[in-house]
């Protein structure tokens, strides 16, 4: 019996007929966009100098809540802001007074211009100390954000530009109020049953809330500036300080 082989034959592409080459052509081209990756040889456009300048002068400081493990969110959204050039620093709420010093020595020696302010839980009911503090050593906020401030929170003093806090009447959280201490415009947002699926734990996760705190931020940073830029991370991790029993949580 006569041993069969296998034998592999390489065919040239000028023996095809025009037709078979558009179509091999074709086939090769698409076998290359499934396995290559995404963006693959894709060109970005430079932002916009202004853009850039605005993201590079503002700075975003976000406080977690109790013992740093129910407010991770925090840390998706300054992920989101690495990707666009914007400085950020997540830190546990208890941080909130020396940062607020780091912030103004920054603010006042002209490497940040604009201070915004993010918290979830006892981060946000923090947020009017951090606020207050800024206010007495000259400092402004541009723009604060809170996700479900608890303990009836109360602005009593300093300038934030825009307050907004995003809460769930039918949880743990509640409105934020002021007194005449405190100048700029408070928003309280029930986000309750507008949002599908949000609570206490989880707003700061929320994808819808995390869109909602980005675009807020983006206005401010941006406004009419373009398109926002992509830059190397900024993100800085402020030390880890255990929760104190200062009546928050």
């Amino acid at each position: 019996m006569t041993p069969r082989f296998s034998t592999t034959r390489t065919i040239s592409t000028r023996s095809l007929p025009a037709r078979w080459l558009g179509s091999w052509l074709g086939m090769v081209a698409l076998a290359l966009a499934l396995v290559l990756p995404l963006g693959t040889g894709s060109v970005r456009a430079a932002p916009s100098p202004a853009a850039a300048s605005a993201a590079g002068t503002t700075h975003v400081y976000l406080l977690r809540g109790v013992l740093n493990i129910f407010s991770l969110g925090l840390d998706d959204i300054a992920a989101k802001l690495d990707s666009q050039g914007i400085p950020n620093t997540v830190a546990n709420f208890v941080s909130w007074s020396s940062l607020a010093d780091e912030a103004a020595t920054a603010y006042k020696a002209g490497r940040i211009k604009t201070i915004i302010l993010v918290g979830h839980s006892s981060g946000a009911t923090a947020l009017p100390d951090m606020i207050n503090k800024l206010g007495q050593l000259g400092v402004p906020v541009k723009l604060a954000i809170g996700l479900d401030s608890v303990f009836k929170t109360k602005l009593v003093g300093g300038n934030a530009e825009r307050y907004i806090n995003f809460y769930i009447a039918n949880g743990n959280g509640e409105p934020v109020r002021r007194d005449d201490g405190f100048h700029g415009k408070l928003e309280n947002v029930d986000v309750g049953s507008a949002v599908p699926g949000v609570g206490h734990i989880t707003i700061e996760k929320n994808q819808i809330m995390q869109q909602k705190v980005i675009g807020a931020i983006d206005g401010v940073v941006f406004g009419g500036r373009g398109r926002q830029p992509a830059g190397p991370p900024t993100r800085m991790a402020a030390p880890q300080r255990a929760a104190s029993a200062t009546g928050y949580r």
